[in-house]
Parts: structure tokens; C-alpha cells; sequence
């Protein structure tokens, strides 16, 4: 920008073209400008360039293309922030995969991969954790209420939000675990002494009286039914989704908002501010209307991608989740 500002105040930067200086014009010698500079006005014209309205379009293929939002460009503060941000601002296409589709996935990271269950029990929940302190920093808090209510359903996404929990402790925040059932199997009474030594309180019933809800915590995460759940909801989750319907802190679903038709979605279910997907998004994510969509799991083989036609976006650097709106 300092190269940019000296070359206006001396005249040689006019309407974004090479210009030529009087003293150059007299020795008929044109004045090159500096590589940055010409970058700079490369990159002017297609920020301006970029004003088409923010649209979403499914290709034949299963993906979804998100088009760049409608942008004026008022100068480089701006600029700088739109290019800044891609992994929020110019989302990826992605492919959205049926529940069949997300089993057949699952049961080859098993059984042809040798993944274990807690591997990407571990990976997924780490994934959930990163995603909700990129989307609620700490610092968007009220004063001292770091707090989160986590219901944990009685399967793996149960087990995910257990991971979650224990990694938003160590990143600050303060998380209270409603586990209503609780399965007898070694790995879950394993993430549940974890949460337990590190001093996360764990709820013996859930209050019905939403206004309490409202002053204790600060969001909710909904960690109760995954990408097999089917049928009709069943207690005590039924009570459970009725009273997360009314609450008016934030939800955050991970993988399918409980209750969700895994591929149709659920207009009159609960309403999420953000979603968290995993592996892939389900087709119910086509459906969801919230602030925030990441994408977490990074964990899938590529072979994998190419056996299934999985159009998965390139996560940035080092990042285990992406933002997909």
C-alpha cells in the first residue's frame, strides 16, 4: 500500500493502467510499475468483478455450488477481509450423501481401513470442539458464562458430544454433560470417567422450566441422534427435543439435528444455529437454515472419496474443520 500511495501522490497510477510520467514522456521511456502494484490493481478489478448475488445451485452430480454474495467494494479494508476469509465467504462445492450412503462410508473406515470406533470417536468430537470455539469465541461470551449444556444421546453421536465436551474444557470453556442413557459398553463408560476427572458436572435430569435453561447456560449442544437414527422418537428424548424447541440460547447439532429425517430434513423439529457435519454433509444439511455449517472428520481416505463420488473440500492448512456458510 505504501508503493501504491507514493505512486499516486507522483502521478503514476491512473485509472488502474500503467502510466507514464512527464519526465518519461519526454525521454519516450514508459515506467514499469513495481510487481506489487500491478498485483494490487489485478486484484481491485476482480473484487469488483465479484458482484453477483449470492446463489446456491445442485449439479448433476450430488454437489452443491455456492456463488459469491452480492459485494461492494469500498476500498482495501475490505478487500482484505473478503479474500481473507474463503473458507467462510467462497465455500467449496461438497457432496451431500444419503443415510445409506453415510453407513456404507462408516462401515468401510471399519472394516477396509481398520479405523477403530474411538479413533474417529476422537477425531470427530476434536473436530466439534475446534468448530463451536471458531463459530462462539470466548471472548463473544457474557462476563465469566463460558457455559454449555451438552445432551449426549445413548449411540456415537452420544459418545462425539462426550469428546467434544472434554476439549472444550481444555479450550476454556465450562460444559455440563445431560447423559439420560447410558450405554454398557467399555468405550462410553471410558469418555464418561474422562469427562467425570476433569471436573465436568454432569446433569441427573434435564429442568422443564426453559427460563432456567436460558440463565445457566449460555448454548446448547445437541449430541443426541446421528445419521442412523430412524423411526419415532422415544423417551426421555422426546421431552427432551420439546423443551430444546423453546429455548432461546443457540443450538448446535452435530452431524443431523436430533429428530431429523436424515434425508428430508424436519420443518417443524428443532431449529439449530449451527450445524456441525461429519465425514460428509447429509442430505438433511440441504434443509438446514442456520448461521453456521462446518464441516469436521478429517478422515477420509481419498480412495474412499473416489469409490463413493465424494466431492470433499480441501481443508486450509492444518485445520480440521471448514466452514461451509
Amino acid at each position: 500500500m505504501l508503493a501504491v500511495r507514493s505512486l499516486l501522490s507522483l502521478g503514476l497510477l491512473v485509472a488502474g493502467r500503467t502510466a507514464t510520467h512527464p519526465l518519461a514522456i519526454r525521454h519516450s521511456t514508459r515506467v514499469q510499475l513495481p510487481v506489487c502494484v500491478r498485483q494490487h490493481l489485478w486484484w481491485t478489478e476482480q473484487a469488483r468483478s465479484m458482484a453477483d448475488e449470492g446463489t446456491m445451485r445442485e449439479t448433476p452430480d450430488k454437489t452443491i455450488k455456492y456463488l459469491g454474495r452480492r459485494t461492494r467494494f469500498t476500498g482495501m479494508k475490505q478487500f482484505s477481509s473478503k479474500f481473507s476469509r474463503t473458507e467462510e465467504e467462497m465455500a467449496p462445492e461438497v457432496t451431500y450423501i444419503s443415510q445409506e450412503e453415510a453407513q456404507a462410508i462408516d462401515q468401510e473406515l471399519f472394516n477396509e481401513y481398520h479405523f477403530s470406533v474411538d479413533q474417529l470417536m476422537e477425531l470427530a468430537g476434536l473436530s466439534c470442539a475446534t468448530a463451536i470455539a471458531k463459530a462462539y469465541p470466548l471472548e463473544t461470551f457474557p462476563a465469566k458464562k463460558h457455559t454449555l449444556l451438552i445432551i449426549c444421546g445413548p449411540g456415537n453421536n452420544g459418545g462425539d458430544g462426550l469428546v467434544c465436551a472434554r476439549h472444550l474444557k481444555l479450550f476454556g470453556y465450562e460444559p455440563t454433560i445431560f447423559y439420560p442413557k447410558r450405554p454398557n459398553k467399555p468405550l462410553f463408560q471410558a469418555l464418561t470417567t474422562q469427562c467425570e476427572r476433569m471436573d465436568i458436572p454432569f446433569l441427573s435430569y434435564l429442568p422443564t422450566q426453559v427460563q432456567l435453561l436460558n440463565d445457566a447456560y449460555s448454548l446448547v449442544v445437541d449430541a443426541i441422534f446421528g445419521f442412523s437414527f430412524s423411526g419415532e422418537v422415544r423417551e426421555p428424548f422426546g421431552t427432551i427435543l420439546t423443551t430444546l424447541k423453546q429455548v432461546n440460547m443457540p443450538i448446535i447439532s452435530i452431524d443431523v439435528p436430533s429428530g431429523w429425517d436424515v434425508e428430508a430434513g424436519n420443518p417443524d423439529g428443532i431449529q439449530p444455529q449451527m450445524l456441525i457435519s461429519l465425514t460428509a454433509p447429509k442430505r438433511a444439511a440441504r434443509h438446514f437454515h442456520g448461521k453456521y455449517h462446518f464441516l469436521g472428520g478429517r478422515f477420509v481416505p481419498p480412495d474412499l472419496a473416489r469409490k463413493y463420488n465424494l466431492t470433499l473440500p480441501e481443508y486450509p492448512g492444518t485445520s480440521c474443520v471448514l466452514s461451509l456458510l
